[in-house]
């Protein structure tokens, strides 16, 4: 289990080591052919900033030859906004006094219905962590109905049993997103206060489970604005390493969602600024060359067209993050509000003027690349 990796690492002294990083460390990481985890703690340490240029044209150059000129769309599709959990940066937080929304079948379909007229192939199942009434049952049954419909199921939900990712494995899924949120395991409890999600461990065994189950990919990431995200970013890398290490018949991606707002959230405790998350995906780029970077529409839209050349591999795109809120219940409440309010076809349009083509189902990227998905 990562847990036994994760507890030989100080929080703090290790934080003290990225930031004692020199420009030495920096030069060195970047003319290495293979680079290793003292290696992205340089690059994403501040003594990395003044080389953000040499990093922006190596993760350029990296990105080109492993994923050529494309980048895959995906939508999220938010099911229920039911949650037991109280986190207070989540506008599902149980503690916060809405109305809460479980889409039916037929509002499943409906949703659906409106995401493939967009030309989506890969949609991104979300609910909030309520096991009674999203839970394996309902999550299958989901799964049953989108699988005629899309090319590609992921889900991000509350975290499983290795038998219960099993079950959905085979009604179809494809991936999972399971978020750490912080690596910070003192801190943790701050900000999950109650449910299940309180659970450090439980939550950070979910990937070892999902990897025993044979999942296709898995994708992580922290929250960035709750703990360093430098520090946060470190935990990943090692959690990444340790997983490519033991399943590395799995795919896996990363995500660098920023703390957005939303009804009852906290304020970040730290902020990073627009040139430092494009260090930290260009750090994560040169360190992993396999890894999928997926940007969401949490990043508003002139930051989103840049990081196209940076090493992005994967973006949402016409996002809604309120269940229905595509077309069933267009007013409901949002997990978090987006920054990039631009359509579909204006994504696309977007993506093409800049030389890239958009993808529609996770395979296709590696067609004359040398791998198939």
């Amino acid at each position: 289990m990562f847990k036994q990796e994760f507890d030989k690492y100080n929080w703090d002294e290790v934080q003290s080591g990225i930031y004692a990083k020199t420009a030495v460390d920096v030069e060195r990481a970047l003319s290495k052919h293979k680079r290793d985890i003292e290696d992205f703690k340089a690059l994403i340490s501040p003594a990395a900033a003044p080389y953000l240029e040499q990093m922006a044209q190596l993760s350029y150059r990296i990105t080109q030859k492993r994923f050529g000129k494309t980048i895959q769309l995906y939508a999220p599709l938010y099911l229920s906004n039911e949650c037991q959990n109280i986190c207070n940066y989540c506008g599902f937080s149980f503690d916060n006094k809405i109305r809460r929304k479980t889409l039916t079948g037929v509002e499943i379909l409906q949703e659906a219905e409106y995401l493939k007229r967009q030309g989506f192939e890969h949609v991104l199942l979300v609910t909030g962590e309520a096991t009674k009434t999203v839970g394996v049952d309902y999550l299958k049954d989901a799964i049953r109905l989108l699988r005629p419909h899309f090319a590609n199921i992921s889900i991000e939900v509350q975290p499983l049993e290795e038998e219960e990712y099993k079950t959905l494995m085979g009604e179809g899924l494809y991936a999972v997103l399971v978020y750490q949120e912080t690596y910070h395991e003192d801190n943790y409890k701050l900000y999950h206060t109650k449910g299940k999600k309180s659970n450090f461990n439980y939550r950070l065994d979910t990937p070892d489970r999902l990897g025993n189950a044979g999942i296709h990919k898995i994708g992580l990431g922290v929250l960035i604005g709750l703990e360093d995200w430098r520090t946060d970013n470190f935990f990943t890398a090692l959690h990444v390493g340790y997983l490519e290490k033991h399943f590395w018949q799995t795919r896996y991606s990363i995500s660098f969602p920023r703390l957005r707002p939303a009804t009852g959230l906290i304020e970040p405790k730290v902020v990073i600024s627009d040139k430092e998350l494009v260090q930290l995906i260009c750090a994560w780029r040169i360190f992993n060359e396999e890894i999928e970077l997926s940007i969401s529409t949490r990043e508003n839209e002139l930051f989103r067209n840049h990081v196209i050349m940076l090493g992005a591999t994967t973006m949402s795109a016409g996002s809604k993050t309120n269940p229905g809120g595509y077309t069933v219940e267009q007013e409901s409440l949002e997990q978090f509000e987006i920054d990039d309010s631009r359509s579909v076809a204006e994504v696309k349009l977007m993506i093409e003027k800049k030389g890239y083509k958009a993808v529609w189902k996770d395979w296709e990227r590696f067609a004359g690349v040398g791998k198939a998905g």
